[in-house]
C-alpha cells in the first residue's frame, strides 16, 4: 500500500500525548506511569482530531501508558483502526529525584538532553540515552516496515518522539535536544519502504500544535514546561 501518486511511500502522524500533571493535589510527584490527561490535555487531543479529521488512518499505535492511549482514543474518536500498544515506545525513565541534590535538580532535569550524546550519558541517573535511542528506533523501524498500511497514527512521548526525529534527520543522539515536542503536538514523517526495508525518510512537519498553530505564549522548552513547576528555574 502506498500514498497516492507514490511508489512504496507511507506516512506516520507522530504525536506527543496531551497535557498531564505530574504532581498530585498535595504537590508531590506521582507515578508517571499512571498520570492521565488534564482537561487542557483533552482539548489538545481534540484539536489534533479536528486537524486530522480528513485523514484516513490504516493503523494506530501508542506506547500503552494511559496518557498516550487517552490521546489516541480522542484523536480516533471511536473510528478508524483498532488501537495497538507497543512498549517499544515507552518513555525514557529518569533516576530517583531524591538521588539528585536539591540545588541541582532543575539543572539536572531541564538540561539533561544537552548531554545525551556523551558516552554513557543517562537521564538524571536513570535510563542511559544510548540504549533508549536504540530501543525506540528499532521499534519504529520494525513498525513502519510492516506491510498493509499507508497512514499511521503513533502517539508516544517527548523523548521518544525526539529519538524518532533525530534518527529520521540523521542527527543521532546529538539531535535529541533540538527537536522540541510541545504537549499534544503532531509530527509528519514519510517513509519509502521496499521489500520490508526503509530506503527513504522525509520529515514533512515537526511539533505542530493544532490548538495553537503560531505557538502564542509557548516560549518555554518542553522540559521547562514539565520540570520548572516542580524544581524551579535553572
Amino acid at each position: 500500500m502506498s500514498l497516492p501518486g507514490t511508489k512504496n511511500r507511507r506516512r506516520v502522524f507522530l504525536m506527543r500525548h496531551g497535557e498531564v500533571d505530574y504532581r498530585g493535589p498535595d504537590g508531590k510527584l506521582v507515578n508517571p506511569k499512571l498520570v492521565t490527561l488534564t482537561e487542557n490535555g483533552r482539548g489538545q487531543a481534540q484539536a489534533a482530531a479536528a486537524m486530522l479529521s480528513g485523514v484516513v488512518l490504516d493503523r494506530a499505535v501508542c506506547s500503552g501508558l494511559p496518557r498516550t492511549r487517552m490521546t489516541a482514543e480522542l484523536v480516533l474518536g471511536g473510528n478508524g483502526p483498532p488501537l495497538e500498544d507497543d512498549p517499544g515506545f515507552l518513555e525514557i525513565r529518569g533516576g530517583r529525584v531524591s538521588s539528585v541534590p536539591e540545588a541541582e535538580r532543575a539543572q539536572t532535569f531541564i538540561r539533561t538532553l544537552e548531554q545525551a550524546h556523551l558516552p554513557d550519558a543517562t537521564f538524571a541517573g536513570g535510563d542511559a540515552f544510548g540504549p533508549f535511542y536504540d530501543r525506540v528506533t528499532d521499534a519504529f523501524s520494525k513498525l513502519v516496515s510492516d506491510a498493509g498500511w499507508r497512514r499511521m497514527l503513533l502517539v508516544a512521548h517527548d523523548g521518544v518522539n525526539r529519538a524518532v526525529l533525530a534518527w529520521a534527520s540523521g542527527a543521532g543522539l546529538a539531535g535529541l535536544k533540538a527537536f522540541e515536542q510541545d504537549m499534544g503536538c503532531v509530527n509528519i514523517i514519510d517513509l519509502d519502504v521496499e521489500d520490508g526495508e526503509i530506503v527513504g525518510v522525509y520529515i514533512k512537519a515537526t511539533n505542530l500544535t493544532p490548538y495553537n498553530f503560531v505557538k502564542s505564549g509557548l516560549y518555554e522548552t518542553s522540559f521547562e514546561q514539565v520540570f520548572k513547576p516542580i524544581f524551579g528555574d535553572v
